[in-house]
């Protein structure tokens, strides 16, 4: 009877501890991060006369161009040159509304794009809850630029962008 006693007790506790060892659910794959980006200028394409955003990864150098409107150029353009213009323009009184709202911008993030059309987001805090808001990824650039926070860059955006306005 102790055979059999010590051959039982002996099987829960292999089979019993090792259980846990054999049903563990192997770690989901990591997902890369946001790359964060500098904007490295804005300029007219020669060809299309489009003006275009350059933007480069800070942790692999990857490099995102994307066409944007004249207006959207001077938009980022502005904070770039540290131009103060007379008058606030629209993302300077987004700015300053958005801080007399005690409102505050943490990041933007270009999270997709889809044909050829980017999609962006803006990342706020507002009385302690984390919003966020669908925006042109020109309208986030020029924002982001304002108040000095990230911009970042999903890994999906790169990938799906190869041959489209990238260089």
């Amino acid at each position: 009877m102790k055979v059999e006693s010590f051959a039982l007790v002996a099987s829960i506790l292999v089979f019993g501890l090792a259980a846990p060892i054999w049903s563990q659910e192997k770690p989901a794959p990591k997902v890369p991060e946001p790359q964060e980006m500098e904007v490295l200028g804005v300029a007219m394409d020669p060809t299309s006369q489009m003006p275009l955003v350059f933007l480069r990864g800070k942790r692999d150098k990857r490099e995102l161009t994307m066409g944007i409107g004249a207006f959207e150029a001077q938009a980022i353009a502005i904070p770039l040159q540290k131009v103060k213009p007379p008058r606030p323009f629209t993302h300077d009184l987004m700015i300053h509304l958005m801080g007399k709202l005690k409102a505050t911008l943490k990041k933007v993030a270009i999270v997709d794009l889809k044909g050829n059309t980017y999609y962006a987001l803006l990342y706020l805090e507002f009385q302690g809850a984390e919003l966020t808001a669908d925006s042109r990824p020109s309208d986030a650039i020029a924002l982001a630029l304002r108040a000095g926070v990230p911009i970042l860059v999903e890994d999906k955006v790169f990938e799906k962008a190869q041959g489209i306005m990238t260089r």
